[in-house]
């Protein structure tokens, strides 16, 4: 385990009576002072492992680590982690002072302290002033400031958040994920933030775990994610893709819609049938006679900074193509692509079996 890993999933399961496992045999770690973000659909385990981390429920299987410690069995308000929910969870009869205060009370702590603490939270979230403000005279980023201050103020290892920008409107979206970002960078603690914007999670993160039906698909950067995809699902739940069937060839080349075509992937078997991802954007429209493809337009819409094309080829395979340059509804033109816009999957790989497959590999075992 890295010595800076605050958090740690050891096989962990989660299953509710009969029902089938909202989390199966999940493991990761969390290394403190990043911003994390779990990804995933609704119902794919993603509060789940909020709820596990802070002791709200308690895994079926497996073990949770804090600090190296198993935590399983620690109840929610002995652990160092705080949450920020969806709807906040403010007291509407407490004004904002009071609403920061009210852990700080709870832990019976002399007023001088509590004082000097609450506005040490609220100056840092940019709430100085606001002390005596009823919550229903707050705005949606006020309020959601508020419960980050209350978070803030219990110097917890952890914060915890529960969807906190998805009943904002998109402006006010948008702003709040700079804040939110910024607000970690100066705090220098662990958050944890939980979305289904793939955006969202794209802008603001360190680090990503894509989940569904309760197993991580890939977790990495942002760019491993997006340059990278693990699998078909993976590829169409971050951005747009075009996906279609291939077949590796050998180390380095590859073959769809019936051409051959270098690539910088390796470690699968020869002729192997795979799966070919290569991003709307990676596609750069030629005269038909100079592309890698040829395809005839089918639409265009314009997005304000690039057009939106989508085109098929002879084979009938759709392509999705994203450029500044204004193509003409039913004219062929060629698309050109380099060999790093390429990426080959295996069908249904999960990063686990990504991950032996290529340490196989490189140990010379080509047999999978």
């Amino acid at each position: 385990m890295n010595e800076n890993t605050i958090i740690r999933f050891e096989e962990v399961t989660k299953q509710y009576d009969d029902d089938p496992a909202v989390l199966n045999s999940v493991s990761f770690e969390i290394e403190r002072g990043k911003f994390y973000t779990l990804l995933g659909p609704s119902g794919c385990g993603k509060t789940t492992i909020l709820r596990l981390i802070a002791g709200f429920t308690e895994p079926s299987y497996g073990k949770i680590y804090f600090n190296g410690k198993v935590i399983n069995h620690v109840p929610a308000n002995e652990r160092q982690v705080n949450t920020v929910f969806q709807d906040y969870a403010l007291f509407p009869h407490l004004n904002v002072f009071e609403n920061v205060a009210f852990g700080l009370r709870i832990k019976k702590m002399k007023n001088s302290e509590i004082q000097k603490k609450v506005k040490e939270a609220l100056k840092f979230v940019n709430l100085e002033g606001y002390e005596n403000r009823e919550i229903k005279e707050m705005s949606g980023g006020q309020r959601q400031r508020v419960a980050i201050a209350r978070a803030i103020v219990n110097e917890p290892e952890v914060i915890l958040l529960d969807e906190p920008l998805s009943a904002l409107d998109l402006k006010l979206r948008t702003e709040m994920q700079y804040e939110l970002r910024e607000l970690q960078r100066r705090l220098g603690i662990t958050f944890i933030f939980v979305t289904h914007d793939q955006e969202e999670a794209l802008a603001m993160s360190d680090e990503i775990f894509v989940l569904n039906k309760g197993k991580i698909q890939q977790s990495g950067t942002p760019t491993d994610i997006y340059d990278e995809p693990i699998n078909r699902f993976v590829a169409d739940f971050i951005g747009e893709s075009n996906i279609v069937p291939g077949k590796m060839i050998e180390d380095f080349k590859v073959e769809f819609v019936g051409k051959l075509f270098e690539c910088v992937d390796q470690g699968f078997n020869p002729n192997e049938s795979v799966e070919i991802v290569i991003r709307p954007e990676d596609l750069e429209i030629t005269k038909k006679d100079q592309g890698k493809l040829k395809v005839r337009v089918d639409s265009q819409l314009f997005r304000g900074v690039h057009y939106e094309i989508c085109c098929y080829d002879e084979a009938g395979n759709e392509w999705l193509v994203h450029s500044t340059k204004k193509a003409v509804v039913g004219d062929e033109i060629g698309l050109y692509f380099d060999a790093e816009a390429i990426h080959v999957m295996r069908f249904g790989e999960t990063e686990e079996e990504f991950d032996k497959r290529l340490e196989a590999y490189h140990e010379g075992d080509h047999a999978n």
